[in-house]
């Protein structure tokens, strides 16, 4: 009887919290001008606030039933096989995947484990969390240049990075949802025993036309990486993933991500392996406590179960979200290569041929003699934000000038890239109004740069 009162009570809470969802966080009428639009913005709604509130009411805090959920669909959404590993935020989760090609635990693997010093072939115009692990594990980041068309590397450059006996990995991003054809490097990638780790951060729903037809990005790796920021595609709050190829690179990830442990029990679980004192590993006692056994250096990256409750609601409205990127991403490429006083002065990035992106943004080029810098200070004082692509040069942030790293030719289009290059907003709360009003004050800020 108490049980089924608690159960009705719960109930209660959901429907008052969907109601309050309604009165409190109701969209606002768009104001051109007035009303701000963020180059980036989550969308929320009743349902999301509910899953939320419902796990909070467990409070079993850490991972949980919401946890095991979100666990088991995404790699669904990715086309991978084993059930994914959720961590608190895309970055942990370029740390928790390129951290592991380095354990100890991948002695047993087929390719060998990689030790500092090892290269590992990356691009220059990016975010510093998909090049920072390699940093910070001790290997060496070799930056090649992007395509200035797609912002993406080609096959071609990362063949040319490639130093036998040297070059370990290939970590790349699929940049702001257009995505680098993962399908021909894994391939390549495979063919001279390389690891590769896809950075799917801004890319969820992206995908490539492959021989065996459309497949996911996230889908060709060693490790593919995921977050939920916000910013991005879905959101938990704070949160990324790690997908890995198989269980027991799975199994490497999952260590990194807890403590570095041996063990694999959930949280609130022991003696999964039936054998808890059975274990007998390095020089440790016979018998040794299997649970406070560790094989690799880790860290503590786990996402709570409030953040994934958040998650599996999101990821039920994935799909929709990702068509309402490329519609607005379609409208405004049409805007601007239909208007006279645009097509001249703006350069829209290309879809990589033969792939699906899911825009994260927008990205623009500056014609020549546009001074970019008045061109976003105009936009932004119109209420319509903008972003750089990210760091831009990566070599040349104070950051990394004490770096050990490798460069590969004159990085020409990075610094083109870094020069000339912005983004501004395709995510779902855009509608047709404000694409009208971003595509009117971009030819209106335009005059003034």
């Amino acid at each position: 009887m108490h049980t089924d009162q608690n159960t009705a009570k719960r109930q209660n809470i959901l429907e008052l919290s969907r109601e309050f969802f309604e009165s409190a966080h109701a969209p606002k009428a768009f104001v051109p001008g007035e009303t701000y639009i963020p180059a980036s913005a989550k969308l929320l709604d009743a349902d999301d606030l509910a899953h939320l509130i419902d796990a909070s009411l467990d409070l079993w805090l850490t991972a949980g039933r919401f946890a095991k959920s979100f666990e088991d669909e995404l790699p669904k959404f990715m086309n991978r096989t084993p059930s994914s590993l959720l961590v608190n935020s895309g970055s942990s989760a370029n740390l928790v995947a390129v951290s592991a090609l380095g354990a100890p635990m991948m002695e047993t693997m087929k390719k060998p484990r990689m030790k500092a010093g090892d290269e590992v072939i990356t691009v220059a115009a990016g975010f510093p969390t998909t090049v920072n692990p390699i940093v910070q594990n001790h290997f060496v980041p070799v930056f090649i240049d992007s395509d200035f068309a797609t912002l993406d590397a080609t096959l071609e450059k990362i063949q040319e990075a490639y130093v036998p006996g040297k070059t370990k990995a290939v970590v790349l991003a699929h940049t702001l949802g257009n995505p680098f054809r993962a399908d021909l490097v894994s391939e390549w990638c495979a063919k001279v025993g390389l690891y590769l780790v896809e950075d799917c951060c801004d890319a969820l729903g992206a995908q490539i036309h492959t021989k065996n037809g459309l497949q996911p990005v996230g889908s060709f790796s060693d490790f593919a990486t995921l977050s939920f920021y916000p910013a991005h595609h879905i959101t938990t709050g704070e949160g990324g993933a790690v997908m890995s190829k198989d269980g027991r690179l799975r199994k490497v990830a999952e260590s990194m991500r807890d403590w570095g442990r041996d063990c694999w029990c959930e949280p609130g679980k022991d003696n999964t392996c039936n054998k808890r004192y059975g274990w007998q590993l390095g020089t440790l006692p016979d018998g040794y406590d299997h649970k406070y056994t560790y094989s690799n250096i880790g860290y503590n990256l786990k996402m709570t179960d409030m953040q994934a409750a958040l998650g599996v609601s999101q990821l039920k409205k994935a799909m929709r979200y990702v068509e309402a990127r490329r519609t607005n991403w379609k409208k405004l490429y049409q805007g601007i290569k239909n208007s006279p006083k645009l097509n001249q002065k703006l350069i829209p990035v290309e879809p990589t041929l033969g792939t699906e992106p899911s825009w994260f943004g927008f990205p623009l080029h500056v014609a020549k003699g546009v001074n970019r810098e008045k061109l976003l200070m105009e936009l932004e004082s119109r209420k319509v934000g903008t972003r750089l692509l990210f760091a831009g040069n990566l070599t040349r942030q104070p950051a990394y000038l004490d770096a050990k790293f490798r460069v590969v030719g004159e990085l020409k289009n990075t610094d083109e890239i870094m020069a000339r290059t912005f983004w501004i907003g395709t995510h779902p709360v855009i509608d047709d109004a404000r694409i009208a009003y971003m595509l009117e004050t971009l030819e209106k800020s335009l005059e003034k740069a």
